[in-house]
């Protein structure tokens, strides 16, 4: 479930650090770059080969631009287009005061897994949500990112509609919470 854990970093903020982490990761993990990268964190083979190629495809992309850039574009798509926040429950109950409680339920089920975040985070936020889903087994992150369906397909649809490379990735998460649907 590893693989996971790369969607975690691919959705968060593409800070100068993150990036340099990725590279180097891409280097080490032989001749075929992001492609074995993500061949290799996904040995289990949870994920389709089309999806695991569409996650190279888009580390690729997204290390030939300049950094500069892609926090420039992450902020304008994430944190100032509210449709595109990948804070969950803000599609749910946007400033709503019954949202602090929502919140409090998903810390709290988050602690029943022996899972904490930093603080300075909210627990809906998806590349948080993303790294702890790396932590679970297929079946429950199946169930887990099932929970999250409808507000996966929202920001998805939202984010292609604005032409973003970002919405792939979200489909290939609900993708993954949808599986669940369809066993059942």
């Amino acid at each position: 479930m590893r693989l996971f854990k790369l969607l975690s970093v691919l959705l968060d903020y593409p800070s100068d650090a993150l990036l340099a982490e990725l590279r180097q990761a891409v280097a080490e993990a032989g001749p075929g770059g992001a492609r074995d990268l993500v061949f290799d964190l996904d040995r289990q083979q949870v994920f389709s080969q089309e999806e695991r190629l569409a996650i190279a495809l888009f580390l690729e992309d997204l290390l030939a631009q300049e950094a500069t850039e892609l926090q420039a574009r992450y902020v304008q798509t994430f944190d100032l287009t509210a449709e595109h926040s990948l804070h969950l429950t803000h599609h749910i109950f946007g400033e709503e005061k019954t949202r602090g409680p929502a919140l409090i339920d998903l810390t709290e089920h988050l602690k029943t897994y022996g899972y904490s975040h930093d603080e300075k985070e909210l627990p809906d936020y998806l590349p948080l949500l993303l790294e702890f889903v790396s932590e679970l087994g297929e079946d429950e992150s199946k169930v887990f990112l099932g929970d999250a369906g409808k507000v996966l397909k929202v920001i998805a649809a939202n984010l292609e509609k604005s032409g973003s490379h970002y919405a792939q990735l979200i489909r290939i998460v609900d993708n993954h919470g949808s599986l669940v649907k369809l066993a059942a």
